[in-house]
């Protein structure tokens, strides 16, 4: 069977009486943390003008959730716009090893496909870790390899993903859902270019890559086809996008566990609003700072970072230091760190601000970073900050891996107090422990739908 026949085999053949019930409940944690993020960011001004341009020019009246709205929408636009609310804040979690995403992508195509399909909550969750086990092993077949050709491979490789979960939802065959992966491929995108003026695009990607897999299934459905080497393929995803055609026998290999081991539970929560790179630093920031009397005493910074990730939080340096506005400083090292250390948030409002702190742009340039080549990355997301004081002291704080992943668990109740904050300025406490509870506790998807939709508009 080529790669995309296994996929739909998987997914075909899976149960949700087959995933563990740890699993299962991890699943319902990151569907529920990501429907927050989302409502959270359809209550951002900036971001609030994007969905109501594109709501108003789409189609309205679906049976789909559109967050942060009362009114519904075709499966393809709520997924576009589910996705891009997600990802807009980077307060989305990450499975590390592959550098995926997961739920951004994930979440907002099952949300729109069993909804308008009327199916469950628990086919919903029975998705979400379908697409989560399949998605993390594209992204761990090549290594960085999507991102060292500017590819984001939450996008790249979600857009397949997506498009299976769809068909699946939809009750194709597997050959369908080959086809509709197939379909997907040409349809593959998302670049990191927005890095060179911290330009919003990013937070498309993932939302992109649901609507068109929503829409390749639907083309599958209506007798287009595919090729079926569309990841190993000799112009599949793996050669035209990481230029690794060797990823295809890397991944073969990876789908032998399917089933048996779970790459969901690797994946990792974030509790800050920023390119998660940056977490284990500001870890380390916080640990420092209780031990500075005031940020004058403070000589110079030093990072030591992983040069993996410091092509996105530290290149080019200068203009790390010298962002320009809050999506910018998603993705600044120094500025975040700088925030830090003044006693000052790292939050929605810091990081969607059109303009920036410029007490953080000033202290942003006391700090440096040098490659640390013995770092952990991608598997681990690790940090070690020194800071020299003016009397000459030296303060030294690591990090080996970030708080929020396996190996440093969040739990469920900082999960839930992520919600509960984010979710504040769009759902009353009813509707917010409502939705909480239809998720977590095996409710039913009419609850959680009524539930999202108490949001304003």
């Amino acid at each position: 069977m080529t790669l995309a026949e296994q996929f739909a085999s998987f997914a075909d053949g899976l149960r949700l009486a087959d995933v563990p019930a740890p699993v299962q409940r991890l699943a319902r944690l990151h569907l529920i943390d990501a429907l927050g993020v989302g409502l959270g960011a359809s209550a951002v001004p900036s971001h609030r003008r994007f969905l109501q341009g594109l709501h108003e020019e789409s189609d309205t009246g679906g049976r789909a959730t559109v967050l942060g709205y009362s009114t519904g929408a075709s499966a393809p636009v709520a997924a576009l716009l589910n996705g891009t609310s997600i990802h807009s804040l980077e307060y989305d979690d990450t499975h590390m090893g592959s550098i995926v995403h997961g739920s951004a992508v994930i979440v907002p195509a099952v949300l729109a496909t069993v909804e308008t399909h009327a199916l469950s909550l628990d086919e919903a969750v029975r998705l979400v870790v379908i697409g989560w086990e399949l998605l993390v092993r594209l992204g761990e077949a090549s290594p960085g390899g999507f991102q060292r050709r500017g590819f984001q491979v939450t996008s790249v490789g979600g857009v397949g993903v997506a498009a299976l979960l769809a068909s699946v939802a939809r009750g194709a065959s597997p050959a369908q859902s080959v086809a509709a992966m197939g379909i997907a491929g040409s349809q593959a995108g998302g670049i990191f270019e927005f890095l060179s003026n911290g330009s919003n695009v990013k937070a498309l990607h993932p939302g992109w890559a649901a609507h068109a897999g929503l829409w390749a299934a639907r083309c599958a459905a209506a007798g287009m086809t595919g090729p079926t080497t569309v990841i190993e393929g000799r112009y599949g995803l793996f050669a035209a996008y990481a230029d690794d055609p060797a990823a295809g026998g890397r991944l073969a290999v990876g789908l032998r566990d399917l089933g048996t081991q779970w790459r969901l539970a690797d994946a990792a929560f974030k509790f800050f609003p920023c390119c998660h790179y940056i977490h284990p630093f500001l870890e380390c920031a916080q640990a420092l700072s209780a031990r500075i009397a005031t940020v004058a005493d403070i000589a110079e910074v030093h990072c030591r970072v992983a040069p993996g990730a410091a092509t996105v939080i530290c290149e080019p340096w200068s203009s790390k230091q010298q962002v320009a506005s809050g999506n910018e400083a998603k993705y600044s090292l120094p500025y975040c760190i700088a925030r830090v250390l003044l006693g000052r948030p790292v939050d929605i409002p810091s990081m969607t601000a059109a303009g920036v702190d410029a007490d953080a742009i000033a202290l942003a340039a006391r700090i440096q970073w040098t490659p640390r080549e013995d770092s952990g990355f991608p598997a681990k997301f690790d940090a070690d900050l020194r800071i020299m004081l003016a009397d000459g002291t030296q303060l030294h704080h690591a990090v080996d891996q970030v708080f929020g992943s396996p190996q440093r668990p969040a739990g469920e109740d900082a999960v839930r107090a992520k919600f509960a904050a984010n979710v504040a300025p769009v759902l009353g406490a009813t509707a917010r422990d409502t939705a909480w509870d239809a998720v977590m506790q095996g409710g039913s998807l009419d609850t959680l739908q009524r539930a999202l939709r108490t949001a304003a508009d």
